[in-house]
């Protein structure tokens, strides 16, 4: 996985990536209109997504969303239900046993806060989801966010620090951090 990062827009770099954005954007349109039970379809595309097959015992329900998917990885038995969304440039690692909800929501990359540097530069810090933690439907993980074995995130929560493990987090909290 990668570590923080700052990107130059308009960089070669930043080129590459959205040009990766757009191809897995057109498999994951062709992946969400598949029949269901399509599973060969479906191996076939999550494959070009990933960059390679999906572990054994991983169940993806579709709608499916992801940004890059070069970064995503799967382990082992990870159930990942509906119309969840991983931006993934920055790396996502999903540990085994993972269950992810519903609209859930990974976000590995963002824009500066400084208002002069906003357009001008991504940044981003991976996600890691160690064994067996459980993330309730519409819960959203930013950047650097690492969730300990067995830690359990409540519906709707909104996940900006560190998850110790065999813990439950919860709550769509918003303060005022700084003005300008």
């Amino acid at each position: 996985m990668s570590s923080d990062r700052l990107m130059r827009i308009h960089s070669d770099e930043f080129k590459a990536m959205a040009d990766r954005v757009l191809r897995v954007t057109e498999l994951t349109s062709r992946l969400n209109v598949l029949p269901f039970e399509d599973e060969a379809g479906k191996a076939e595309l999550f494959a070009r997504i990933l960059g390679k097959p999906l572990p054994p015992r991983v169940t993806i329900y579709p709608p499916f969303f992801t940004d890059h998917g070069l970064r995503l990885d799967i382990a082992e038995r990870v159930f990942i239900n509906q119309n969840c969304t991983f931006l993934d440039y920055a790396g996502i690692r999903l540990g085994e046993r993972v269950m992810i909800g519903p609209k859930v929501t990974f976000i590995t990359s963002g824009h500066p806060v400084d208002p002069e540097e906003r357009r001008h530069y991504l940044t981003g810090a991976p996600i890691d989801v160690a064994e067996n933690v459980w993330i309730g439907a519409g819960a959203t993980i930013l950047p650097g966010v690492s969730i300990g074995r067995d830690a359990v995130i409540a519906a709707g929560a909104v996940v900006a620090d560190d998850v110790p493990a065999a813990s439950l987090v919860s709550g769509p909290k918003a303060d005022v951090r700084r003005r300008w």
